[in-house]
């Protein structure tokens, strides 16, 4: 998937402003940036990290470039949380899920209950609702997530399992927008509430996958799946 459509621009980054806005120098000016992702992502955007941005200005926007990717001890972390979504709908869409081999009625933004999911289809007549989570903190080779507490993240788990008990598939798909990840845990030591509803909701039938993606200076796209362990409930990290 291509990342930059052909406004790619290089920058150092400086410092985080807040939640969405950063400070990144860009050919020796400083400039505010859009920050696409509202995880802490402290290990990565450090200062003076090389950072790759989306050149893209319009007269609505507050800024004129979105962080994009960064590159950590030699690898590029795609930090952009909307990838994730896309990516994973083009995957089912070029049906190389093994599990799905007969996907109708591929949508985004799927309405249940109290809640809106990242994807649904029909498979086998049968309805599957799918939430997405971008992830991009790896510690000892082990994909973590979430970095930051998630209320909304549980709520749609817990969501999901509601869904499963009333007949319907449903999943929880983790892509790892990074390649130096070999597995994939929930992050206990972090938020102890999702990292719950993630193993009861294995338990009681929803299926969870994670994928590792290879990042690259101008796109990315899914490697490989990467097994995933629950148990390790004392992970501090």
């Amino acid at each position: 998937m291509e990342l930059f459509e052909n406004n790619r621009v290089e920058g150092k980054f400086i410092k985080r402003v807040n939640r969405f806005i950063a400070e990144v120098e860009i050919s020796g000016e400083v400039h505010k940036v859009h920050v696409p992702n509202t995880g802490r992502m402290k290990e990565l955007l450090t200062g003076g990290a090389r950072v790759l941005l989306k050149y893209h200005p319009a007269p609505h926007k507050k800024t004129a470039y979105s962080l994009i990717s960064v590159e950590k001890d030699g690898i590029l972390v795609c930090i952009d949380s909307r990838i994730a979504n896309q990516i994973y709908f083009e995957y089912l869409s070029d049906h190389k899920e093994d599990d799905f081999p007969r996907i109708e009625q591929l949508k985004r933004e799927v309405g249940y209950g109290n809640s809106r999911f990242d994807i649904g289809f029909i498979q086998d007549k049968k309805r599957v609702l799918i939430e997405i989570k971008s992830v991009n903190l790896v510690q000892d080779s082990i994909a973590l997530f979430p970095d930051a507490p998630t209320t909304r993240g549980t709520k749609h788990v817990k969501e999901l399992t509601r869904a499963k008990n009333h007949g319907i598939e449903t999943g929880v798909v983790f892509i790892i927008q990074r390649n130096d990840a070999s597995s994939f845990m929930p992050y206990w030591g972090m938020d102890k509430d999702f990292s719950k509803a993630l193993q009861e909701a294995y338990q009681q039938g929803v299926w969870v996958k994670a994928y590792r993606c290879l990042v690259q200076e101008k796109d990315i796209k899914i490697e490989q799946e990467v097994s995933i362990d629950f148990n390790k409930m004392d992970n501090a990290y």
